[in-house]
């Protein structure tokens, strides 16, 4: 999956950098210099896209716009190898990095290796002025250097992978901790004779094909926070799918966990209407029950959240027995 620009750039910086790059772009357009004031636009196009990737549009085709600028960066900086003004190819060396930041990591190792192989031919044969020497030297000390701080990042992310327990995006454990933690809590459950329950709660995909994936992805981060802010301390909740959670729920029955979890659906479907989005909210719910272990326990939950969706969405189902009163949504036994 690309990296976002919001990933690369911290937002407070890229609303500064947009100011900035657009007074520039304004600036040279006033000192008619055409490619310099292109350069800045597409640049600060970049950090305007960055700063409303993640944000609720419908309108505007974010990840199109980020692609043209990205495509008129690279045209303007490289058509003032010939053109001029020679200044603007110094702003080549800071090229690697964007690139890392707006394309897929293969793709931008070949944009990079291409670019670097375009350079300095185009120097060497097209360029008689006596500092192009220096330039080339600096631009490929600056990609190494790039390439230095990527290979760091990119080895970084990947020995503290198997060491974060939580989705970056919605704050939610991992799905690979779930089968460990629910076979402790069964086993506490067992040993104290308490009670235990599963709620799936996710979004129903049958209306989610309605509004844009970007208000969907914008959402996620504040639906993870609500799921914090409504369980218990001693409650923990997983991010099983994109738009699917499940939360372990210690000395909880089914009613008192149908209860939990009409309650949390009701206000994850106020909070999508907050944002203008005609999305709704279904929960399953499974307690345990004798012979049940940790995976299946989730998949009672999840069968419960998949018979609750494929009667039409918007309510909370149980896996045991019917419940007979009857909230906002439909509770009864999961067949």
């Amino acid at each position: 999956m690309p990296q976002l620009a919001e990933k690369f750039l911290p937002s407070k910086l890229s609303k500064i950098g947009f100011i900035v790059l657009a007074l520039t772009a304004a600036g040279f357009a006033m000192l008619r210099e055409p490619l310099a004031a292109a350069a800045a636009a597409s640049t600060a196009g970049l950090f305007l896209t960055g700063m409303h990737g993640n944000r609720r549009r419908q309108s505007v085709p974010w990840p199109q716009l980020r692609i043209l600028f990205f495509i008129t960066l690279n045209l303007a900086l490289f058509a003032a190898l010939w053109r001029g003004p020679w200044t603007l190819s110094h702003w080549l060396y800071a090229l690697p990095l964007i690139t890392f930041g707006f394309v897929p990591a293969y793709a931008a190792l070949v944009i990079t290796i291409a670019g670097v192989i375009f350079v300095m031919s185009s120097t060497q044969s097209f360029i008689t002025l006596p500092d192009r020497h220096q330039m080339i030297s600096a631009f490929v000390l600056s990609t190494l250097l790039g390439a230095i701080l990527i290979f760091l990042q990119k080895y970084k992310d990947r020995q503290l992978k198997p060491l974060r327990r939580t989705d970056q995006l919605t704050q939610a454990a991992s799905r690979e901790y779930l089968s460990a933690d629910l076979h402790k809590e069964i086993q506490r459950s067992e040993r104290e004779g308490t009670h235990l329950s599963a709620m799936a709660i996710g979004l129903d995909t049958h209306v989610s094909d309605t509004a844009p994936d970007a208000d969907i992805s914008a959402i996620l981060p504040r639906i993870g926070r609500y799921l914090h802010s409504q369980l218990r301390d001693f409650d923990t909740y997983y991010r099983m799918a994109d738009l699917q959670f499940l939360a372990i729920l210690p000395s909880t029955n089914t009613a008192e966990a149908a209860d939990t979890a009409e309650r949390i659906r009701n206000g994850l479907c106020t909070l999508m209407a907050s944002h203008g989005l005609k999305l709704t909210v279904s929960a399953g719910v499974a307690g345990l029950n004798i012979g049940d272990d940790a995976d299946s326990l989730q998949i009672s939950a999840s069968n419960a959240l998949r018979r609750a969706q494929q009667q039409g969405g918007n309510r909370t189902q149980t896996y045991s027995n019917p419940v007979p009163n009857d909230l906002s949504g439909t509770r009864g036994a999961a067949q």
